[in-house]
């Protein structure tokens, strides 16, 4: 009986053993399919990863020829608006001022003209108020 005993565990052990060889070799096969799909996979991604690295590259770039061009543009807009206001003031300046004193000197002889008319006292205008001046400011 102990025979029988010693024959049922050889049998048993020696199962045992050719299942983990069998799952040893299983493993190892599986393993290597997975490498081999992984392999397959970096190729595949490898050149989706440099396009995307060049696209970056060039976006990197375009934003800073944006950048530059945003820059030198408010550069001009802001010299456009101070040739603007210089050129603006001095038509001002070369045509009020004239403009003004030419007022003055023809109020003035009409002022003398009227002295020197007679009956210039009673047919003399009314002096101008403050709203008439402001109503003919020029400037």
């Amino acid at each position: 009986m102990s025979d029988l005993f010693l024959g049922i565990i050889a049998v048993a052990v020696l199962t045992m053993a050719a299942v983990q060889v069998a799952a040893i070799v299983f493993a190892l096969r599986a393993a290597r399919r997975v490498d081999e799909a992984v392999s397959r996979f970096e190729r595949t991604v490898e050149p989706i990863v440099v396009n995307l690295q060049t696209m970056t590259a060039e976006a990197a770039r375009a934003t800073g020829i944006a950048a530059a061009q945003m820059e030198r543009a408010t550069r001009m807009m802001t010299d456009i608006t101070r040739r603007v206001d210089d050129t603006a003031a001095a038509v001002q300046a070369s045509i009020v001022g004239p403009a003004r004193e030419g007022y003055a000197i023809f109020q003035g002889i009409l002022a003398a003209l009227a002295a020197l008319r007679p009956g210039a006292a009673a047919t003399a205008k009314r002096p101008a108020t403050a709203d008439e001046e402001d109503a003919l400011f020029i400037g």
